[in-house]
């Protein structure tokens, strides 16, 4: 009898164990968020997430003397429906914002007095570029606080001074955060700021920055493709390119009997030069027809392999078309001016018409064309370049 009640408490102890095993792991893994701020006793420190519907209240706590908070977050699933999620450490209207795109934890140091400005976050690089975005943007409104207390200047003075040092901030944020890594959430995070209640981007009705929320979004829906944040970059993207497109009539060539024989769709885009470059010019070569971003973080080395089938196949009948569909048409211009083949530019970006027909979704994306302008294959159907191009000299 007591060996049978002693197998049943041990069955009850290895349930129990299970049971709190399963309990601990079923919420997934988190990060913790902890730190120090100094000279900030009885203040109450907010956790807020930056989510899609607006900030949420997470979790606070009443700093003690020595400073020291600790803060724990649920981490997103790891696969196609997570994304870098966005936060904020709050105590009355000073903020430090963080991202969370890994189980890294984060570490925050600050002094009270100078919590927003003068912190040290530890954890990711993303987190650090966004200290780098905040603090040029708090200058910004220092420096336009400062603009409308000078009784020196006018008020038409005033306006077009304030337009000078808005417009250099958003260039700063196009050049050194956007374009530089589309896919970052430093650029997520940069396409979001704002000087006091006006979005400095304005994806509803400017062309440009429409471009702007169009290439992050193409390379957020390439690295995050079922988020939800993505789905949002998405549809403000699309509404945006929508708004400002020209009412102007689909404009495509098309020989009727050619694209019947062989499925290809001519067009032209513009060159360096502002000249039409259409794609049936090329019709007695082979062409890889090359849909890009120069502003991709793996251009660089794609251009060079370019480079090396250019050189080897060119001689005997090889061209490049490439397609750029970069957010900076200046950009593209200083990027593709020594290049040897023909480089054009798509203003509208992976949106326009053209692009969709082609079915183009992520970038780079190319197509081999046979001479006569034969459609032969899309890059995921050819296992080896090289000897697709060798095959049809």
């Amino acid at each position: 009898m007591r060996g049978v009640i002693a197998m049943a408490l041990i069955v009850l102890l290895v349930c129990y164990l299970f049971l709190t095993m399963v309990s601990c792991t079923s919420s997934g893994p988190t990060s913790r968020v902890d730190g120090t701020i100094t000279n900030a006793k009885d203040s109450t420190l907010v956790l807020e997430a930056m989510t899609l519907s607006g900030i949420q209240p997470i979790d606070s706590v009443r700093l003690k003397e020595d400073g020291y908070f600790s803060f724990t977050i649920q981490a997103a699933v790891q696969d196609s429906t997570a994304s870098p999620e966005f936060y904020r450490l709050r105590i009355a209207r000073q903020v430090i914002n963080f991202v969370v795109d890994s189980l890294t934890d984060i570490y925050v140091e600050a002094p009270f007095a100078r919590m927003a400005t003068d912190y040290d976050i530890e954890g990711n690089e993303a987190s650090r570029t966004m200290k780098t975005i905040s603090l040029l943007n708090i200058q910004l409104q220092q420096q336009l606080a400062a603009l409308g207390d000078d009784p020196s200047l006018s008020a038409l003075e005033k306006m077009d001074r304030a337009r000078e040092l808005v417009t250099a901030y958003k260039q700063t944020l196009k050049t050194d955060f956007i374009l530089r890594d589309p896919a970052s959430p430093a650029a997520y995070f940069a396409l979001f700021q704002t000087i006091g209640s006006q979005m400095l981007f304005n994806p509803e009705d400017d062309k440009s920055d429409v471009q702007y929320f169009a290439a992050v979004a193409t390379q957020w829906d390439e690295r995050y493709p079922a988020a939800p944040r993505t789905e949002n970059l998405r549809n403000i993207a699309l509404r945006g390119l929508r708004n400002t497109r020209p009412t102007r009539p689909l404009d495509i060539q098309i020989d009727g009997d050619k694209v019947r024989e062989t499925g290809i769709i001519d067009f032209g885009f513009p060159d360096i030069r502002g000249r039409e470059r259409r794609l049936s010019d090329l019709r007695d070569n082979v062409v890889l027809l090359d849909f890009t971003a120069y502003a991709l973080p793996q251009s660089q080395q794609r251009i060079i392999e370019l480079r090396e089938l250019y050189n080897t196949y060119h001689s005997r009948g090889l061209e490049i078309y490439q397609v750029s569909l970069d957010a900076d048409e200046h950009y593209w211009k200083t990027m593709s001016e020594a290049l040897p083949w023909v480089c054009v530019y798509c203003s509208e970006g992976i949106m326009n018409d053209i692009v969709q027909l082609y079915g183009v979704q992520a970038l780079p994306s190319y197509f081999l064309v046979g001479r006569g302008a034969e459609l032969k294959a899309r890059g995921e159907q050819i296992p080896d370049l090289r000897k697709a191009i060798e095959a049809e000299l």
